[in-house]
C-alpha cells in the first residue's frame, strides 16, 4: 500500500540506493517491499522535520513582529501604572502589596487566561470577543439573524447551518429556546467589542503623552499645552501610517519595541540590586492579604490603578488573525512577561526607598546617565504602543462588518499572505480624531489613567464570561473544570470592575460613553437587518412563484443578458417579484448572481464559478468565490466573460440554450441590484420610527453591500422596493 504514496523517482532512487549497497552481483536488483517502505517512512520523517523547522522558524519571526504590534501597550504600561495611582504617604508594606496585586494579575490573567486558554478559542484564525461569539453562532443556532456567511474552503456551496453531532447540552438547548438570552448574549459581544474599541481610543494617547511627558523633568518651563501638542502631532503621525498594512509597520515598530523590552528590565534588575534586593519575597499573596487589611476600603480603590498594569492584554487575542497563536505565546512568554515583572519589581525597589516620587514613577527610577536615551526609546515604544490596539480595532470591526452587525466601511487587506491583516480607512481617522480629542479634553495621562482602567477590566470580564460558554458549548468542557476557570476569574475581575467603577465621574465616563454610542450604532443596525431579513423571508420568490411570475401572459422575455445581484442562495430576493410586476419583463437570458467570501487568500480559477439550472428557460443561478486577495475590481468584460464562460461549458451539450446565451450577450448586458427601504409613515410605531430611521440613515451613509467590481455606469440599474415598516 506504500507504493501510491511514492512516485516513480523516489522508487528508482529508493531501489538503486539498495541495490548498490549489496555489491556488484546484485546491482541489478531492485530492493525490496520492506525496503522501500522503510525508505518512505525515513523520507516522511526527513520532511516532517523540515517543515517543523519551517514553521518553527515562521513562528520566530511572527514573533518577533508582534513586538512591534500586539504588546505595545502592555509592555508600556509602566509608564502610566504608578504615576495613575493616588497614593497617600504610602510605605514599604504598601509597595510590596501593590507590586504583589501586579504580579499575580499579569501571571493570572495574562499567563493562565490569554495564553494557555483564549488563544485556543479563535473564529478560522480570529480573536475577540465578536469572534467567540461567531463561533457560538457556527455551533449552535444561538444567532439572531441570518448574517453574511463566512465560509472555510472546505464547506459545501449552501450549508448554513452548524454541524454539531454530540448531543446538546441544556446551556445550549436554554440560550437556542430563549430569544431574551440570545439577545443579551448578542448584546455581551456587541459591549465587549465598543469597549476593546474605546481602549483603543485612550491606550494611544496615555501612553504618547506619559512618553512625551518626561520633557517636563528636566525642563519645567516645557508647559503642558507643549506636551499635548506634540502628543497630538505624534499620533497623527502614526495613523498616516496605517494605509500602509501591519506588516510594515510591525517591521519598523518591532526594532523600537524589542529595544524597549530588554533595556526596561535591564534598568529594573539594577534597581533591585541598588535600593532593594529582596524585592521578590512580594510575589507571596501574603502581601495582597495586609495590603488590604492595612488599607481597606484605601486599598479597594488602588486597583483601579493596579489594574492598568495588565492593558493591553486583550489585544493579544484580539490581534490574533493579524498574527499566529504560537507567535503570540512564544513572544509572551520568553520576553514580555519576564520583562513586566522585573522593571515592575526595580519600579517598586525604587519607589520604597523614595516614596513620595510615585508621581513620576517611570523616569525617577531611570538612573541620570541614560536618562536622554531612555526618554527617546520611551516616545518612540509610546508609539508603537498605540499599534496594538489601532490593529484590533481593525480585526474588531472587520468581523462585525462580515456578520453584518456593523454598518459596511471599508476594509482593506493589505497582505496577500494573511487574510487577518486588515486596515479600514473610516475606522482610522475617526479613532484619530478621538485619540487627539482624548489629549486635548483631557490633558494629563492622570486624568486618562482614571479613563482608561473602565473598559480595559470591562472588556475582560466579558471574554470570561463568553469563553466560559465556548468551553461548555463548543470544547464540551466538564462543568467543573469551567467552574475552576470562571468563579476566580469572575472574582478577580469583578472585583477590579467594582473599584474602576469610582473612577467613572473622573473621566471613566468618556470611553464608556464611546462604548454606549458603537452600541447604540450597532443595535440600531442590528435591528433594521433583523426587520429586513423577516420581511424577506416572509417574501421569498421560489423557483415555483418565479415560474408562476413569468407564465404571467403579459410578461415578456426582452432580448439582452442581465446579472441580478443577490445575497440569497436558497431562494431568490422579493425585490424581483417587484421589478417583474411593475416592468413586466425580464431579460431572456437572467443570471442571478451571488458573492461568496472564503476565508482563502485566492480561490483556483477552476473553483472560482459555480453555476446552477433555476427552472425557467434561461434563467440560472451563479456563485462567484473569492478569497481575501482575489481582486474584485476587475473590468465588466472580464467579469462577464467569466460567468458566459462558466455557462457555456454548464450547457454546452445544450446547442439552443448556447445559442441563446450568445444572442442576448450581443444584444446586450445590464447589471441590476436592488434596494429595499423601509417606509416610515405616521402609522408607524414610536419605537420603529426612531430605530428603523436610524437604520436608514446608517444605511444611507454606509458603503454598498457590493465590492466595486467595475462595472461601467451605463450598465447599472438599481431597482428601489419600499415596504412598511
Amino acid at each position: 500500500m506504500f507504493y501510491k504514496y511514492c512516485n516513480l523517482s523516489t522508487l528508482l532512487f529508493v531501489g538503486r540506493t539498495a541495490s548498490e549497497g549489496q555489491g556488484s552481483k546484485d546491482s541489478s536488483k531492485l530492493c525490496c517491499p520492506t525496503q522501500i517502505e522503510m525508505a518512505t517512512v525515513s523520507m516522511d520523517v526527513e520532511v516532517g522535520r523540515d517543515d517543523k523547522k519551517k514553521g518553527f522558524y515562521q513562528d520566530l519571526v511572527l514573533a518577533y513582529k508582534t513586538l512591534g504590534v500586539v504588546f505595545g501597550g502592555l509592555v508600556t504600561s509602566p509608564l502610566y501604572v504608578y504615576p495613575s495611582m493616588n497614593l497617600t504617604n504610602p510605605t514599604e508594606e504598601d509597595y510590596l502589596g501593590i507590586y504583589s496585586i501586579m504580579f499575580w494579575t499579569l501571571t493570572l490573567i495574562g499567563v493562565i487566561k490569554y495564553i494557555c486558554i483564549a488563544l485556543n478559542a479563535d473564529d478560522h484564525g480570529e480573536g475577540g470577543t465578536f469572534a467567540m461569539y461567531s463561533l457560538l453562532c457556527q455551533h449552535a443556532n444561538i444567532g439572531i439573524l441570518p448574517s453574511k456567511k463566512i465560509y472555510i474552503e472546505e464547506e459545501d456551496l449552501v450549508s448554513t447551518h452548524p454541524a454539531v453531532t454530540r448531543r446538546p447540552s441544556r446551556l445550549r438547548r436554554f440560550i437556542e429556546r430563549s430569544i431574551v438570552a440570545r439577545r443579551l448574549l448578542l448584546l455581551t459581544a456587541i459591549l465587549g467589542m465598543c469597549m476593546l474599541i474605546g481602549d483603543g481610543i485612550l491606550t494611544p494617547a496615555i501612553s504618547v503623552l506619559s512618553a512625551i511627558d518626561g520633557l517636563r523633568g528636566p525642563f519645567p518651563s516645557v508647559s503642558k499645552p507643549v506636551v499635548e501638542a506634540l502628543s497630538a502631532a505624534i499620533l497623527i503621525g502614526l495613523f498616516l501610517l496605517q494605509k500602509y498594512g501591519t506588516s510594515k509597520v510591525s517591521f519598523i515598530f518591532s526594532p523600537i519595541m524589542a529595544v524597549w523590552t530588554f533595556t526596561t528590565p535591564i534598568i529594573g534588575i539594577y534597581s533591585i540590586w541598588r535600593y532593594y534586593p529582596g524585592i521578590f519575597r512580594a510575589l507571596s499573596p501574603h502581601y495582597i492579604v495586609m495590603f488590604f487589611i492595612t488599607n481597606q476600603k484605601r486599598g479597594w480603590q488602588l486597583l483601579g490603578g493596579t489594574v492598568l498594569c495588565i492593558t493591553g492584554a486583550e489585544a493579544m487575542f484580539a490581534d490574533l488573525g493579524h498574527f499566529s497563536k504560537r507567535s503570540i505565546q512564544i513572544a509572551f512568554l520568553t520576553s514580555i512577561y519576564p520583562s513586566l515583572v522585573l522593571t515592575y519589581a526595580g519600579q517598586t525597589a525604587y519607589l520604597i526607598n523614595n516614596v513620595n516620587d510615585f508621581s513620576d514613577g517611570f523616569y525617577k527610577f531611570v538612573p541620570r546617565p541614560v536618562y536622554w536615551p531612555m526618554f527617546v526609546i520611551a516616545t518612540l515604544a509610546a508609539i508603537v504602543a498605540s499599534q496594538s490596539l489601532i490593529s484590533a480595532t481593525f480585526s474588531v470591526i472587520k468581523q462585525s462588518v462580515a456578520l453584518d452587525y456593523f454598518p459596511r466601511v471599508k476594509v482593506v487587506h493589505t497582505s496577500r499572505n494573511k487574510e487577518g491583516e486588515v486596515y479600514s480607512p473610516e475606522t482610522n481617522y475617526i479613532l484619530m480624531l478621538f485619540c487627539v480629542g482624548a489629549i486635548l479634553g483631557f490633558g494629563d495621562g492622570k486624568n486618562i489613567g482614571n479613563a482608561f482602567g473602565v473598559v480595559v477590566i470591562m472588556v475582560m470580564l466579558i471574554t470570561t464570561i463568553l469563553l466560559s460558554l465556548v468551553m461548555l458549548i463548543i470544547w464540551d468542557t466538564h462543568v467543573v473544570l469551567v467552574a475552576l476557570y470562571f468563579v476566580p476569574f469572575l472574582i478577580l475581575e469583578g472585583t477590579y470592575v467594582s473599584a474602576v467603577c469610582t473612577k467613572m465621574l473622573k473621566g471613566g465616563w468618556m470611553p464608556f460613553a464611546v462604548s454606549l454610542l458603537l452600541a447604540l450604532i450597532m443595535f440600531g443596525w442590528y435591528y433594521g437587518r433583523q426587520r429586513k431579513a423577516e420581511y424577506e423571508m416572509a417574501n421569498k420568490v421560489t423557483l415555483e412563484r418565479l415560474g408562476e411570475l413569468l407564465a404571467g401572459p403579459d410578461v415578456h422575455r426582452i432580448p439582452g443578458l442581465c446579472f441580478f445581484y443577490s445575497n440569497m442562495q436558497d431562494w431568490l430576493t422579493p425585490v424581483l417579484a417587484h421589478y417583474i410586476r411593475n416592468l413586466r419583463s425580464l431579460h431572456k437570458v437572467t443570471i442571478f448572481l451571488t458573492l461568496r467570501y472564503l476565508l482563502v487568500a485566492k480561490v483556483d480559477a477552476k473553483d472560482r464559478v459555480a453555476i446552477r439550472r433555476l427552472g425557467p428557460n434561461g434563467v440560472y443561478g451563479c456563485t462567484i468565490q473569492y478569497g481575501y486577495a482575489d481582486p474584485l475590481d476587475s473590468e465588466e468584460d472580464e467579469l462577464t466573460g467569466l460567468v458566459v464562460g462558466a455557462l457555456r461549458d454548464y450547457i454546452t451539450e445544450e446547442e439552443e440554450e448556447v445559442a441563446l446565451l450568445e444572442e442576448a450577450r450581443e444584444a446586450g448586458v445590464v447589471h441590476v441590484r436592488g434596494k429595499m427601504r423601509f417606509h416610515i409613515g405616521k402609522d408607524t410605531g414610536f419605537f420603529d420610527r426612531i430605530l428603523l430611521g436610524f437604520y436608514e440613515f446608517l444605511h444611507s451613509t454606509c458603503r454598498s453591500a457590493l465590492p466595486a467590481l467595475g462595472i461601467p455606469l451605463q450598465q447599472r440599474v438599481e431597482i428601489g422596493m419600499l415596504y412598511k415598516a
